[in-house]
């Protein structure tokens, strides 16, 4: 597995727009259907990479804690299907399915989404306020597959509770890592 760490984005800058198909419900979500009344987590991820798999219990975790309190989240595929038919549409829904996720798994096949976001590993996390400006875009903590680090996701904590409490994000964050995302040819 190949670590690629996560581009920059600009703190304020505004979320770019989509409508995507959720692999679960069929439906094709549009982002203003599902951003948080306080903040929106807008997640890239897929099904096969190992770095995903570490944090998969931690997303529906920290989901299920913080949707109540007006953070949503959205988790999106951007891989290539045809050379990672693992991270195919059918395959994520039950995916997250197994998972429990409580948040759409949407599909971006044209890989449009991925590249207006500047997107670039799996996991790449992109925490944005009610205003649909970005207020954080980091990590969730320093745990890793095999580096005996507890994942406990408190890098994305401090942004949540920031975020929730009005504050402004002042720790220095670290760019998210993980497994690049996988490009049409």
């Amino acid at each position: 597995m190949a670590l690629t760490p996560s581009n920059t984005m600009r703190v304020g800058t505004i979320a770019p727009d989509f409508v995507l198909p959720d692999t679960v419900s069929g439906v094709h979500i549009p982002l203003e259907a599902i951003q948080g009344e306080i903040g929106t987590l807008v997640l890239f991820i897929c099904n096969h990479c190992p770095f995903v798999i570490h944090v998969n219990k931690l997303l529906v975790k920290l989901a299920n804690q913080y949707q109540p309190q007006g953070i949503n989240f959205i988790a999106i595929s951007s891989n290539d299907v045809e050379r990672y038919p693992q991270d195919s549409p059918e395959l994520m829904k039950s995916h997250a399915i197994e998972n429990k996720y409580p948040f759409p798994y949407l599909y971006d096949e044209s890989q449009n989404v991925a590249k207006e976001y500047n997107a670039a590993c799996t996991p790449d996390i992109y925490l944005f306020d009610k205003d649909l400006k970005l207020y954080y875009h980091g990590q969730l903590d320093d745990s890793r597959p095999g580096n005996a680090v507890k994942v406990t996701g408190d890098d994305i904590k401090i942004a949540f509770e920031d975020l929730i409490n009005n504050k402004r994000y002042t720790h220095k964050g670290k760019p998210s890592v993980g497994c690049g995302i996988k490009w049409k040819g």
